[in-house]
């Protein structure tokens, strides 16, 4: 079983690839993929901060991107 600290950054990067594809559909896909912008920049301020309670908050808010 792996941990968040090693599953934080595969979650990353797995959202960065689902952003390319809401990109990929045009306006239809303009709203969801500011929505995973957001998420990502969130992301990213929690791992450059490295507070594992924030970290935490948006591992899970990654795993809910589809």
């Amino acid at each position: 079983m792996s941990s968040v600290g090693e599953q934080f950054p595969q979650e990353q990067k797995r959202v960065r690839e689902l952003l390319t594809q809401y990109r990929a559909i045009g306006t239809a896909g303009a709203f969801g993929a500011l929505m995973i912008e957001q998420v990502l920049q969130r992301a990213d301020r929690a791992a450059m901060g490295g507070d594992p309670v924030e970290i935490l908050r948006a591992y899970n808010e990654l795993k809910g991107c589809e």
